[in-house]
């Protein structure tokens, strides 16, 4: 039978008046082992620390031993946020010994009620679920919660010195994994000086060859510097500790005013991709059924037009990495405050809105700071407190209702960005990939498309070319080994104000998609694309530049990364062709005519002037000569500078999107500038 139920009492068994016999087992190598009271051991102290580290650490690895340094940060961090101290000292100095230092109220150090021989100090750093953090009465929110902390601490270091500056007085006490090696004593007067001082090295017969990093530990106390606005963080690093390379500061003072809205704005740095400003607000958590107060949380929201979300949060200023019940309602008050909004604005496509399309979109960080947090393991990564969620939807839903209502442009455009990724989601359904065909599977291409016959993408192009007639003459004109070309159907659908629906529907788009064979929208895989270059091929006229537009509008909203890729061109066809004699030019324009008129044909004989109806009007050679040939052609690469995608985004949807009062706007604004109007 399993040794599962073996520390369970058993019914007693009837005297038989023998000696009572000694369970025995077998081992897996099949030799009997005795199992009796001697094989039960029975660990006081810390001892379970250090027979068991994993339990208390995670491991014994190099992240378990930074949460060493975080667990002691954490208690000094307490003091803070309570109000008691305002400036931490870390401090990291040869042969791994690190030594943190708070201002704050200092460890008691009188005689512990329960233990009169022993300090409080000592019952703290000795005894494991010890601490002033149970009743509430020290500490109305802590970090430090299971009383474990100082003490695992102290049990995996093999040195520990602890110095205590209190009423006046300075107390020193040390100890060896985990077992006092002094006695506690006097070692001063002060005047001014009060809190805790610990310095510590861990345990080589625990962490190996591990060794504190000065990186890890400097971005550390920068993070709980950003989480607690009211704390300055003295950071020291003997110079000899820092690697070749590690930029890492030998000192730094980190004092944060702003909080979280400093620390995002610093890792986002000169970000252009901000659809909106900053949120970043402070709110009172709702107060217990008694009136209590219950805490208070902070959070910096950045909504991105691109680039890589990320939500860090964070509980009495420990990283949740893992999550919790305070995302939960993070989540909850931002996806319902876009519903409403959305329907205020009358747009029913809100309802459609997940939080997968709103955490999408956003670089986030949030803190809360809670009364008696539940924590799922000692290593505190997830939140479980079922009443977090609540209170902070609670919180910032009504912030972000507010946020919402008094910036009714900036509103507008985040409900119309998440929508679209809305859209994009339940269209992600439908699409699938098409892989370039290979010489023993032919695979189903749009119809039209006439292929090049190179399969590797390097050196291959695909036309786009407005209307069967002029597929005709650039399908005579081609290089068969690689150029493709692809009619479409005169001027294609304008996805910035058109439906999912009607996206989806659309078999001209259908059919780019497909024949590009990367897939579109968030499951666009840009190694799949099928050709080098994408090439749009349209007519040198108004209807040929509005077309042009329609295309490089997709490609930005369905395809961004094809342009970002530099995949992406606009070929430049000749409006004229002049020919005197045996001589031939082509011009692009008007401009370019006259231009060409005064300086290329300076004889007096007749100038044969041909103007181009369209590319299905121009002969086969005259296209190959000065539009396809890649020894003689222009090409203009398509392409978005990175200081212009804020601006470049809202010059879409001015133009392109689905309220016309903008593009009026628009045309007032610049109405005179226009050289001269003509009646079509």
């Amino acid at each position: 039978m399993s040794d599962l139920f073996s520390g369970l009492p058993r019914p007693p068994r009837k005297p038989t008046g023998k000696a009572p016999a000694t369970a025995t087992g077998t081992d897996n190598a099949g030799k009997t082992a005795d199992y009796n009271a001697d094989a039960i051991e029975v660990l006081e102290g810390l001892e379970p620390v250090r027979r068991r580290p994993g339990m208390y650490i995670g491991g014994t690895d190099e992240t378990a031993l930074h949460h060493l340094a975080a667990e002691v940060l954490d208690n000094a961090m307490d003091e803070a946020v309570a109000g008691h101290a305002s400036t931490i000292d870390v401090t990291l100095e040869p042969g791994d010994r690190l030594v943190i230092r708070d201002n704050g109220r200092g460890i008691p150090v009188d005689a512990h009620p329960r233990f009169p021989d022993r300090s409080a100090l000592e019952v703290i750093l000795t005894t494991l679920h010890a601490g002033g953090k149970f009743s509430g009465k020290a500490y109305a929110t802590s970090g430090g919660l299971h009383g474990v902390g100082s003490s695992v601490v102290n049990a995996l270091s093999s040195r520990m010195d602890v110095e205590i500056a209190r009423d006046r007085t300075i107390w020193q006490q040390s100890y060896e994994r985990g077992i006092p090696v002094t006695p506690l004593e006097k070692a001063g007067v002060t005047q001014n000086r009060r809190g805790t001082q610990i310095a510590f090295v861990p345990d080589t017969q625990i962490f190996g060859t591990h060794h504190f990093s000065p990186a890890r530990l400097y971005k550390l106390c920068r993070s709980k510097a950003f989480l607690f606005r009211g704390v300055t963080i003295r950071w020291a690093c003997d110079p000899s500790l820092l690697k070749s390379g590690d930029e890492t500061p030998t000192e730094a003072v980190l004092h944060f005013p702003g909080g979280l809205a400093d620390s995002l704005t610093d890792e986002l740095g000169t970000n252009p991709a901000l659809l909106t400003p900053l949120w970043t607000d402070v709110a009172s958590l709702p107060p217990t059924h008694d009136g209590q107060d219950n805490g208070r949380v902070e959070w910096a929201v950045a909504f991105l037009d691109s680039g890589t979300a990320a939500l860090a949060s964070y509980c009495n200023t420990i990283p949740t990495s893992q999550g919790g019940t305070h995302e939960t309602g993070f989540r909850n008050a931002l996806v319902k405050g876009l519903r409403t909004w959305g329907d205020q604005r009358s747009t029913k496509k809100a309802s459609a809105i997940t939080a997968e399309d709103i955490l999408g979109a956003i670089a986030a960080k949030l803190s809360v700071f809670i009364r008696d947090p539940q924590f799922q393991g000692q290593t505190k990564e997830k939140l479980t407190s079922p009443e977090a969620s609540k209170l902070v939807e609670t919180a910032l839903r009504d912030r972000f209702d507010h946020w919402l209502a008094q910036n009714p442009p900036q509103a507008d455009a985040l409900l119309a960005f998440v929508i679209d990724r809305a859209e994009e989601r339940l269209r992600r359904r439908e699409q699938k990939d098409t892989p370039r065909k290979s010489a023993t599977r032919r695979l189903r291409l749009p119809g039209k498309l006439t292929d090049c016959t190179r399969e590797q993408a390097q050196d291959t192009e695909i036309f786009l070319v407005e209307g069967d007639s002029a597929g005709g003459s650039a399908k005579q004109a081609r290089n068969r080994e690689t150029q493709a070309i692809l009619p479409l159907r005169g001027k294609i659908l304008n996805v910035a104000s058109a439906t999912t629906e009607k996206l989806r529907a659309n078999q001209e788009l259908r059919d780019l998609i497909e024949a590009l064979g990367c897939g579109s929208g968030d499951r666009c895989d840009i190694t799949k694309l099928r050709y080098g270059r994408v090439i749009i091929m349209t007519d040198a006229d108004v209807d040929g530049a509005h077309i042009a537009s329609l295309l490089m509008t997709f490609f930005y909203r369905e395809l961004p990364e094809i342009i970002q890729g530099g995949h992406l061109y606009l070929a430049q066809p000749p409006l004229y062709r002049l020919t005197q004699g045996t001589r031939t030019v082509y011009a692009m324009d008007d401009d370019d005519r006259e231009k060409k008129l005064k300086t290329v044909f300076k004889s007096r004989g007749k100038v044969d002037v041909s103007r181009f109806k369209g590319l299905g009007e121009m002969p086969p050679a005259d296209l190959k000569e000065t539009t396809m040939d890649p020894r003689k052609r222009t090409l203009l690469r398509v392409v978005i500078p990175a200081e212009d995608r804020l601006l470049t985004r809202e010059r879409v949807e001015s133009l392109m999107g689905r309220k016309p009062e903008l593009r009026f706007a628009f045309i007032q604004e610049h109405a005179s500038s226009a050289d001269e109007l003509l009646d079509v």
